[in-house]
């Protein structure tokens, strides 16, 4: 269908003026006509004319025969006539237009090439033949491989047992043991402490000590240790020490109250140990701990201080001990045999003497460890052993009132069961049903929270204990008794 004819506007904008007949007005310029080439030099003429009588390019010489054109021939193909690069006085011409990869047909078979040359397979075009030639092919191998494997291990010769001359590799001594390990203090305090053997007719008993006076020969344990041999004629006791040597030991004064005692023997060359201060000690402070348990002696376990001032009552089965003791906890492994025995600080002093465990039984005597140990702190040690030593028994300060320990959900206390005549609690006017909630205003929370408070002080000091009685709470002055 014919397009329409353009618009007048369009027409008279851009057609042909009326008297232009061609493309271009008659009266255009023309091009002046192009110089002649200018021959080439004589020099390039010689270099390139024609040789032999050829009359021109690729033109075989006058008289020789023309060769003949073959389809493999580069320059004779027959649309050589046609290609500008061969022939330049080839016509122009258009080609077929290009063709590209997404345009062509799929090939047959299962290699493809795409756009960048490269071969891909596809598997949908594998035969299933060639598939299965490909998995016996897998198979033939892994059979050869296990088959040659298994005839190899069956064939191969067994290595000799035994090897003669045979040296394992060896370290340089490199171990650092600096000032404050546990090797350190185990070295400086273990020659203090000892084992304590305790022989009885028909029993027997084993626990530690640690020596705290070389010069005399005096060794601080604990009262249930070395109890039974009190009273018995035919007891014997005998400290064993680092070096393996042993010596008889005589009891010199024991104090059930607090579950301490002091042993003598006859022996030069003791190595003593040295008292710290168990007032400095924190939560956390690293501590080791000395001791015979179960009868090994030399053992040294290591821990921290897990808790200060516990309550903690002590009551050793087949003994007279009966203390309530404010402990230093730990968690350093303490098991039977360890009573008596050294807990130490990071600088090799002595903090506490080891006493008892909690166990999961409850009893803390025979029971096995679970991370609770609890240690007489050194400086109760020091107050009783040097009263043992100069008098042979040691004083405590009284109240003079047994009690228990109560709560009413708010607040703890310790309720007054019994109170002695003549006492000072009688004399402070303190009655039973009373609850004590605190001595010189330090909290008490318990029996052996007040048993602690009062055991703080010597006889003859004067205290302020708080009660509560029908309801209301107040204070008395009580001045403590000898126990």
């Amino acid at each position: 269908m014919p397009s329409p004819p353009p618009p007048p506007a369009e027409q008279a904008a851009f057609g042909r003026p009326g008297d232009v007949a061609g493309s271009f007005a008659g009266d255009r310029p023309t091009a002046p006509p192009r110089p002649a080439p200018p021959p080439p030099p004589e020099a390039v003429l010689r270099a390139f004319a024609p040789r032999g009588g050829a009359t021109g390019l690729g033109e075989p010489p006058e008289g020789r025969r023309r060769p003949r054109r073959t389809a493999t021939g580069p320059f004779w193909k027959a649309d050589a006539t046609a290609d500008p690069w061969r022939d330049p006085y080839a016509p122009a011409g258009l080609g077929a237009p290009a063709r590209y990869p997404e345009d062509e047909e799929p090939r047959s078979g299962p290699f493809l090439v795409d756009a960048r040359g490269r071969r891909k397979v596809r598997l949908r075009d594998v035969s299933v033949r060639l598939a299965s030639l490909a998995l016996l092919a897998l198979l033939l191998v892994g059979l050869v491989s296990g088959t040659t494997a298994w005839f190899l291990g069956r064939t191969a010769d067994e290595e000799p047992l035994l090897s003669p001359d045979t040296q394992l590799s060896e370290v340089s001594p490199g171990t650092s043991r600096e000032p404050g390990s546990v090797a350190d203090i185990a070295a400086r305090v273990g020659p203090a402490v000892v084992s304590v053997e305790v022989r009885l007719a028909n029993a027997g008993a084993t626990g530690s000590g640690v020596v705290v006076d070389a010069e005399g020969g005096y060794i601080v344990t604990n009262n249930h240790v070395i109890s039974g041999a009190a009273d018995s004629d035919d007891a014997e006791i005998r400290a064993v020490f680092s070096d393996g040597s042993g010596s008889a030991a005589r009891i010199v004064g024991r104090d059930p109250a607090s579950d301490l005692a002091v042993l003598k023997v006859e022996k030069p060359g003791l190595v003593a140990a040295s008292l710290g201060d168990s007032a400095e000690l924190v939560v956390g402070d690293p501590v080791v701990a000395i001791g015979s348990p179960l009868g090994l002696a030399g053992t040294v376990t290591s821990g921290i201080v897990s808790a200060l001032d516990r309550p903690v009552r002590l009551s050793g089965e087949g003994s007279d001990t009966n203390a309530v003791i404010s402990a230093v906890q730990t968690d350093a492994p303490i098991n039977p045999g360890n009573s008596g025995g050294a807990l130490v600080d990071n600088t090799g002093a002595v903090i506490g003497i080891n006493t008892a465990i909690a166990s999961v039984g409850g009893n803390g005597t025979t029971g096995g460890s679970i991370g609770l140990g609890f240690a007489i702190p050194v400086d109760t040690v020091r107050e009783i052993a040097e009263q043992l030593i100069s008098t042979g028994q040691a004083v405590h300060a009284s109240l003079g009132v047994n009690a228990r320990s109560v709560t009413d959900g708010t607040r703890d206390g310790a309720l007054v069961v019994n109170v002695e005549p003549a006492s000072a609690a009688a004399d402070a006017g303190i009655q039973e049903q009373d609850v004590v909630i605190a001595v010189d205003g330090e909290p008490v929370g318990s029996s052996e929270e007040l048993q602690v408070a009062v055991d703080s002080h010597d006889p003859g000091d004067t205290v302020t204990v708080e009660l509560v009685r029908g309801g209301s709470s107040r204070e008395v002055e009580a001045t403590l008794d000898t126990a």
